[in-house]
């Protein structure tokens, strides 16, 4: 039995495929680049070739044998998902997990509609999001943010394992997972965390709300994606700054700290001489 991992070198997706494969699962990882995937991913992967925001383009084999698929939303996937989910069923697919873009869209649909098993994943903010903060850390020893309200940040790991959980063990058919850190942290708080991980003192500096849109269009976002992500910010909803316990319900571990994360990726924000 092959599980098809889609966005298999993203934030969460390297870590669905580890996660598989440390359980010994065959892994098939979808990849625009091949040869740059398999210096990022485990030894023991299946590499094919396409993107998921062209599933018409894919060929047969790249489903052939398929059994359980892990669907991540991203960006240009709204339209053309449903056909990739069209052709992973045709092709015999029995399972399916689907990372969410942050709301019930036409792939969040097609997947309930699918007639097969499935289980979405609704995470809050991923821990990895700090890693935004690298550049400014490295070069300047600051961090600038327009708030400080705390947010109950999810370790990308611990995504991965509730997604091979459901994959893999049965009970998990149309349930919708909110998935938490174990902790609500503010900027503050996290940047208290990351100067002990580095061993280096960083200061937070505050923008203001304008500032910080220009900061996301200038890396390419739309305005109206950029208004959205630091609205989000300013006016953080309930779900995401109350911490559930899903993860250790559904993977039987606790949910990973922060302290972890920023122990892990501590590399990133160090200043390289």
């Amino acid at each position: 039995m092959t599980t098809l991992v889609t966005g298999a070198t993203g934030n969460t997706g390297r870590h669905v495929v580890a996660e598989l494969l440390r359980r010994g699962e065959a892994v098939r990882a979808l990849t625009r680049d091949p040869a740059a995937a398999a210096a990022r991913l485990p030894q023991g992967v299946e590499l094919v070739h396409g993107t998921h925001t062209q599933p018409e383009q894919l060929t047969d084999a790249v489903f052939r044998g398929v059994s359980r698929l892990h669907v991540t939303v991203t960006a240009g996937l709204a339209e053309v998902g449903p056909q990739l989910v069209r052709r992973a069923v045709d092709a015999g697919t029995e399972r399916i997990t689907v990372l969410w873009g942050g709301w019930i869209g036409p792939v969040e649909r097609a997947v309930e509609e699918s007639g097969v098993e499935w289980t979405r994943l609704e995470p809050q903010e991923f821990m990895s999001n700090t890693l935004t903060w690298a550049d400014s850390v490295r070069q300047e020893g600051v961090v600038r943010e327009p708030y400080d309200f705390p947010s109950a940040l999810v370790h990308e790991g611990d995504i991965a394992s509730v997604a091979a959980t459901a994959l893999l063990e049965d009970g998990h058919t149309g349930k919708a997972y909110n998935l938490t850190g174990p902790e609500a942290l503010t900027p503050s708080e996290r940047i208290t965390i990351l100067s002990r991980a580095i061993g280096r003192d960083i200061d937070l500096v505050r923008i203001t709300h304008e500032q910080a849109i220009e900061r996301l269009m200038a890396t390419g976002v739309s305005r109206a994606d950029a208004e959205y992500v630091v609205g989000w910010y300013a006016k953080p909803t309930e779900d995401s700054t109350t911490v559930v316990n899903t993860v250790e319900q559904v993977t039987h571990h606790p949910a990973r700290t922060f302290t972890q994360w920023a122990e892990e990726h501590a590399a990133h924000f160090r200043h390289r001489a």
